[in-house]
C-alpha cells in the first residue's frame, strides 16, 4: 500500500506540473503576434535596401524557426520532467519489490535504460523538427533555380532512356518500352521522327558524335544503327509550366498520367529499317554507346557480356566477359578509348582499349546491390549509382575506395553528369530527381507536385549544357520526358 500511494502522489504531482506547464505554453503563444509585430516595427525602422516582400518573407521564416526551437525547448523540459518522475518511481519501487531491495547496480541499469529511450525520443524529435526547417529552405531554393520548361508526350509505354544529339540540329531522343524511339524538337515539344525498326522494347538511345545517326539497343537481342533527317519547326511561345498549386508531395494516381498520344506521335515520319544491325548477343541488349570517333560501338546485354563492334562492317571485335550476372549499362569515355560496364553482380568494370594489341580490365567493388549505371566525368573520375541507394565517385587511379559517397532514400537509376559544372543528376525509383556536386553535397531537388514532375519511377537523366532553353532532361515510366532549366550559377551560389 505505501508503494501505491507513493506512485499516485508522484503521478498527481507530474500531472499538476504538466497542467501548469501547458498554461505557460498558452501564454507564450498568445504573445507571438505581439513579438512578430515588434520585430516588424524594428526592421521597418532600420535602413534596409531589401524589398518589403523579401523582408516579410524573411520575417516569416525566422518566425517559423523561432517557433520550432521554442517547441523543441518546451518538449525538452517536459521530457526531463518525465525522466525525473520515472527515476523517483523506480527508486520507490526498488525499496520493497517482493520484500527485497534491488541492488544499486540493477536500479541504475533500469533507470539508465529508460533514460536512454527517452533521450532517443528527444533526438528523433529534434532531428525531425530541424529537418523540416531545412527542407523548407531547400524547397524554396529548388523552385527558384529548377524550372520545368517542356513536356514531351507521345510514347505509349514507359521511357527507359533519354539522350541529346551532339550535332546540329540539336534534338532530343527517347527510347521506350513501346518498341519505338522518338526524336523531338526541344523548343516546341513536337515529335520529328519515329524509329520503328525494333520488335522489342527499346532500352537505350545514343547519338553519333559527328553525324545524324542514332544507336539504339533493344530487348529483341539486337542493337540498330539508323540515320535520321530532321528539320526543326519554328519555335512556339512556351506555356508557363511553373505555376505550382498544392504541396510538393501530392500523390497522383495512374489515371492522371498522359495518354501517350498527348502531342500525337502518329503523324511523325517513320524510319523503318536500320543502316546496320548488331546481332551477336543471346539476350536482351540493355544499353549501347559510341566509342570516341564513332567508328566503333559497344553494347551491354543480359547475357552477361559486352560486345565491341566495328560500325562499318558490323563485325564483332571483342567480347567482354567477366561479369557474373546480367549487365545493366555501358558508357564510353568522351575523349579516350575507355569503356565502363555495370552489372547486377554489384560491380562495374573498366575496359581499356587505348592499346590496340591488348585490352585490360579493372573491377570496382563498392556497392552491395545492383549497379544500375556508371558514367565517366572530366579527368579520371567515374560516378556509379546502385539499387543499394548510394552513389559513389571514384578516382580511376585508386580503385580501392570511393573519394565521395552520396546516400539517398531510394534506388538510383541511370545517372548523368554535367561535365562543365561537375553536377550529378540522380533519378530515383521514388519519382524524385536530385542534384549533387562531385563532393557529395546536395544542391537541389527538382520540383514534383500535382502540376509538374514525374508521376512514376524516373529512369534516366541527360544534361545538355549548351542549350539555351533546357539543359537537363529526365524521362520516366509515366511515358513522358521533361525538359528542365537549371539556373546553375544560382544553384552553385546557394551551395
Amino acid at each position: 500500500m505505501p508503494i501505491e500511494s507513493g506512485s499516485c502522489a508522484s503521478a498527481r504531482q507530474a500531472k499538476q506540473k504538466r497542467k501548469s506547464h501547458s498554461l505557460s505554453i498558452r501564454r507564450t503563444n498568445s504573445s507571438e503576434q505581439e513579438r512578430a509585430g515588434l520585430q516588424r516595427d524594428m526592421l521597418e525602422g532600420q535602413d534596409s535596401k531589401l524589398p518589403s516582400s523579401i523582408r516579410n518573407t524573411l520575417l516569416e521564416l525566422f518566425g517559423q524557426i523561432e517557433r520550432e526551437f521554442e517547441n523543441l525547448y518546451i518538449e525538452n523540459l517536459e521530457l526531463r520532467r518525465e525522466i525525473d518522475t520515472l527515476n523517483e518511481r523506480l527508486a520507490a519501487e526498488g525499496q520493497t519489490i517482493d520484500g527485497a531491495e534491488l541492488s544499486k547496480g540493477q536500479l541504475k541499469t533500469k533507470a539508465s535504460h529508460s533514460t536512454s529511450q527517452l533521450s532517443q525520443k528527444l533526438k528523433t524529435t529534434y532531428k525531425a523538427s530541424t529537418s523540416k526547417i531545412v527542407s523548407s529552405f531547400k524547397t524554396t531554393t529548388s523552385r527558384a533555380v529548377c524550372q520545368l520548361i517542356k513536356e514531351y508526350i507521345g510514347h505509349r509505354d514507359g521511357i527507359w532512356d533519354v539522350s541529346v544529339a551532339k550535332t546540329q540540329p540539336v534534338v532530343l531522343g527517347t527510347a521506350s518500352a513501346d518498341h519505338t524511339a522518338l526524336l523531338w524538337s526541344i523548343e516546341t515539344g513536337k515529335c520529328l521522327v519515329k524509329y520503328v525498326g525494333h520488335v522489342g522494347s527499346v532500352n537505350s538511345i545514343k547519338f553519333h558524335p559527328t553525324e545524324q545517326v542514332a544507336l539504339t539497343a533493344s530487348g529483341d537481342q539486337t542493337a540498330h544503327i539508323w540515320r535520321y533527317m530532321v528539320q526543326l519547326p519554328a519555335p512556339q511561345p512556351t506555356a508557363d509550366c511553373n505555376q505550382v498549386s498544392g504541396e510538393d508531395e501530392v500523390e497522383i494516381s495512374d489515371k492522371d498520367e498522359p495518354d501517350g498520344d498527348g502531342d500525337g506521335s502518329s503523324d511523325c515520319p517513320p524510319v523503318r529499317a536500320p543502316l546496320t544491325s548488331l546481332k551477336s548477343h543471346q539476350g536482351v541488349v540493355i544499353a549501347a554507346d559510341w566509342l570516341v570517333g564513332g567508328k566503333q560501338a559497344v553494347t551491354a546485354s543480359w547475357d552477361r557480356t559486352a560486345n565491341l563492334y566495328d560500325v562499318e562492317t558490323s563485325e564483332l571485335v571483342h567480347s567482354l566477359t567477366g561479369h557474373d550476372q546480367e549487365l545493366t549499362h555501358c558508357c564510353t569515355h568522351p575523349t579516350q578509348r575507355l569503356v565502363v560496364t555495370s552489372s547486377r553482380d554489384t560491380t562495374f568494370r573498366l575496359w581499356d582499349f587505348r592499346d590496340p594489341s591488348i585490352h585490360s580490365v579493372n573491377v570496382f567493388q563498392g556497392h552491395t546491390d545492383t549497379v544500375t549505371s556508371a558514367v565517366f566525368t572530366v579527368g579520371d573520375n567515374v560516378v556509379s549509382g546502385s539499387d543499394d541507394r548510394t552513389v559513389k565517385v571514384w578516382d580511376l587511379k585508386n580503385m580501392r575506395s570511393p573519394i565521395a559517397t552520396i546516400r539517398t532514400d531510394s534506388a538510383v537509376n541511370r545517372i548523368n553528369v554535367c561535365v562543365g559544372q561537375r553536377i550529378i543528376a540522380l533519378p530515383h525509383d521514388n519519382r524524385q530527381v536530385r542534384l549533387f556536386d562531385m563532393s557529395g553535397v546536395r544542391l537541389a531537388r527538382l520540383p514534383r507536385s500535382n502540376r509538374q514532375g514525374h508521376r512514376r519511377m524516373v529512369c534516366c537523366s541527360a544534361w545538355c549544357e549548351d542549350h539555351p532553353i533546357c539543359n537537363l532532361f529526365t524521362c520516366g515510366f509515366d511515358r513522358q520526358a521533361i525538359g528542365w532549366n537549371i539556373n546553375i550559377p544560382a544553384l552553385l551560389q546557394e551551395k
